[in-house]
């Protein structure tokens, strides 16, 4: 028997993704964003992202009527001065860095020193492979975009990574291996915990990569989620846009609805 393909997310500006965020907007909801990839273009280097000023002057505007926050797999610190605008809420690290739960933060932080240790002994190795390793606190990301030999660089961070499997969540993204606390909040947890904040029942989220799809798929009835990239099947989002570029339009859209 032949297994079954999943269905084709719907356009976000479709009739049916239209409806919903008309639902949405009926009543308060809290606004969720990813940045990389869903705000703002990836960039070879991830210093030269920055959110647009057309982007962030709708932000800004939904904003002052709805709660919105940024979760992120980037530092709280190092998203919030690429924003042009002020949310509600950063939350960093994919989860587990929320300046609202400072002790959780620090348990994740120490909870990744053995590998920390690892990475200094195999510094030269990893550095001959291309592989760049960014400390983001509660996280750890191994970078190989730039690497001349994307597929060694890969097979050199597994094997770095093998021996702290469970001890540590490793997942992986777009051309990078990210570490975290076995126990560490995901996205949909920190979801979760900004709505309860805000005193509301649904949410809008939207993202790009692997490490949004636990907020897709632990959405509750009458969110929106969103996928960047409408090509993606294997998605758990109801949604999708085709990239960041349309993120304007539907932030007017969004606008509109709310009145």
């Amino acid at each position: 028997m032949a297994e079954s393909t999943p269905p084709m997310l719907r356009p976000l500006l479709g009739q049916q993704g239209l409806a919903a965020l008309a639902a949405l907007a009926r009543s308060p909801a809290l606004f969720a964003f990813d940045f990389d990839g869903t705000l703002a273009p990836i960039r070879p280097r991830p210093d030269d992202v920055q959110v647009s000023a057309t982007i962030a002057l709708r932000l800004g505007k939904l904003a002052r009527v709805r709660p919105v926050a940024i979760v992120t797999g980037r530092r709280i610190a190092d998203v919030r001065e690429r924003l042009g605008f002020v949310p509600a809420w950063i939350i960093g690290n994919h989860g587990a860095e929320d300046d609202g739960d400072l002790d959780a933060a620090l348990r994740a932080h120490r909870a990744l020193d053995a590998l920390r240790e690892h990475l200094r002994a195999a510094t030269s190795a990893l550095v001959a492979a291309g592989v760049v390793v960014e400390d983001k606190g509660q996280s750890l990301a191994l970078h190989f975009r730039t690497a001349p030999d994307r597929a060694a660089a890969s097979a050199l961070i597994e094997d770095v990574l093998a021996g702290f499997r469970p001890a540590l969540h490793v997942f992986g993204g777009k051309l990078v291996y990210n570490a975290v606390a076995a126990d560490a909040p995901d996205k949909a947890v920190a979801v979760q915990r900004l709505i309860e904040r805000a005193g509301v029942q649904a949410a809008f989220f939207a993202g790009d990569d692997v490490n949004d799809e636990p907020v897709f798929a632990a959405a509750r009835q009458g969110w929106v989620t969103v996928r960047i990239g409408c090509d993606r099947r294997e998605s758990a989002a109801r949604f999708c846009i085709d990239g960041p570029h349309e993120m304007a339009g539907v932030l007017d859209r969004i606008l509109a609805l709310i009145g």
